[in-house]
């Protein structure tokens, strides 16, 4: 590629968990950075991958904010209210009051079903918007079905195996934070970074090739760890 060329077909695959609100805003601003990169002619390949910062959390799913409180006693208040004003920043609602601890698992397999029919994204964008605004419960096999059809999902039933293998990657990749955003299977950027920073490690990776080892871009950015612990 040459000094100045754009990458054709770029792919990213975007590590996250529909329950972390870094992910949703970290999506949401490398979504927009990915547009400005296409508006200059180049193409990018968007793969959600799944991550569960709570793989024990109940199925039948319970309260939010008494959940946090638990884990993380006086300082979840302060943690819900740092991110609610991000998100407002970007034109996202999160909504606490309403929202339900659930696992995850069966939403990353509906996301995995729907990147095989092109559809991943809006997928996984629909699954952050019932947990975090609409206080759905996205381990419920019927709220799982009505948000597929409303994506123009056909749900399979497969996929599971398929979310097995990246969940055993993301950890042999040494991944323990989302929002992460893998470039061509290479280069890193960590957390929900600005949109120029992203729009900047775009174009970087255009530039870049010969280079097998993970390398991170840029500096940390905000995102939610294994133990739940979203930055404050």
């Amino acid at each position: 590629m040459g000094a100045g060329g754009l990458s054709t077909g770029m792919k990213v695959e975007i590590f996250s968990d529909v329950v972390c609100p870094w992910c949703y805003i970290g999506h949401a601003r490398f979504a927009r950075a990915a547009e400005r990169f296409r508006a200059k002619g180049g193409t990018i390949e968007v793969t959600m991958r799944p991550y569960q910062l709570n793989p024990d959390a109940p199925v039948e799913g319970e309260p939010l904010i008494p959940a946090l409180e638990r884990k993380f006693g006086p300082n979840a208040r302060q943690m819900v209210e740092r991110v609610v004003g991000a998100a407002t920043d970007e034109g996202l609602e999160l909504n606490y009051d309403k929202a339900v601890n659930a696992a995850t698992f069966e939403a990353h397999r509906l996301i995995e079903v729907a990147t095989r029919q092109g559809l991943g994204e809006e997928m996984a964008g629909r699954l952050f918007r019932a947990y975090f605004a609409e206080g759905r419960n996205v381990a419920d096999p019927g709220v799982l079905g009505e948000l597929a059809a409303e994506a123009g999902v056909r749900d399979s039933g497969e996929g599971g195996d398929e979310v097995r293998e990246q969940l055993a990657r993301a950890r042999s990749l040494g991944i323990s934070g989302v929002p992460l955003f893998l470039f061509e299977g290479k280069y890193a950027v960590s957390g929900a970074q600005p949109e120029d920073a992203f729009s900047a490690a775009i174009d970087e990776v255009a530039e870049r090739t010969g280079q097998t080892p993970i390398t991170r871009l840029g500096a940390q950015g905000d995102g939610c760890d294994d133990d739940g612990y979203c930055a404050v």
